[in-house]
């Protein structure tokens, strides 16, 4: 069984405290809902052999390494938004890295973006993906893009395991045309 899984991967994007909490500072409405759902997947993955890669962002404590448009939201007083070894950049409970998994550390969208996630797969020998996590119109999406135009193929969408700050905006954002480059299950 492990044999037909080998060639996979499953990127668990951005499923931390600061995306998913109430109180999180870059919350994403939808990100609570499917946090059971993330967690099944990453134990069928574990299941099946398939790598599970721990897509996060962290962010330099001023903001230096953030996109232009969110540096307001740092500060050197209180830093900001997934801010490096702070509560809001850990994963949210009931989501464990465990041994043979891989973290990989991303500062925009897409995992693929100015990171060594594509070098990191190849070694490994994936070129079948599947992605959770939040939030669908950017991250997901985003890092879906690249994963085609690296020749992923297939790259799955899990929509039970993926959320937008709206049901709304994540049915909508699964439903354009960047969606035809991906299998939506």
């Amino acid at each position: 069984m492990a044999d037909k899984w080998k060639h996979t991967a499953l990127l668990v994007i951005d499923m931390q405290n600061d995306f998913i909490l109430e109180d999180g500072l870059m919350r994403v409405n939808g990100g609570k809902a499917i946090v059971p759902n993330v967690i099944r997947a990453v134990e069928i993955a574990r299941h099946r052999g398939i790598l599970v890669v721990w897509v996060v962002r962290e962010h330099d404590y001023l903001g230096r390494d953030v996109e232009l448009f969110r540096r307001h939201l740092y500060s050197p007083e209180k830093g900001g938004p997934t801010t490096k070894g702070s509560f809001g950049a850990e994963l949210v409970d009931g989501l464990v890295i465990k041994e043979g998994d891989y973290k990989l550390v991303k500062t925009r969208f897409s995992a693929f973006f100015a990171t060594h996630l594509h070098s990191f797969l190849q070694s490994n020998r994936v070129n079948n993906l599947v992605v959770v996590g939040v939030q669908t119109p950017n991250c997901i999406r985003q890092t879906v893009f690249d994963a085609v135009a690296h020749n992923y193929q297939p790259v799955t969408v899990i929509v039970d395991a993926t959320a937008a700050a709206t049901p709304e905006v994540h049915v909508d954002s699964l439903s354009k045309d960047w969606a035809s480059k991906s299998d939506v299950l």
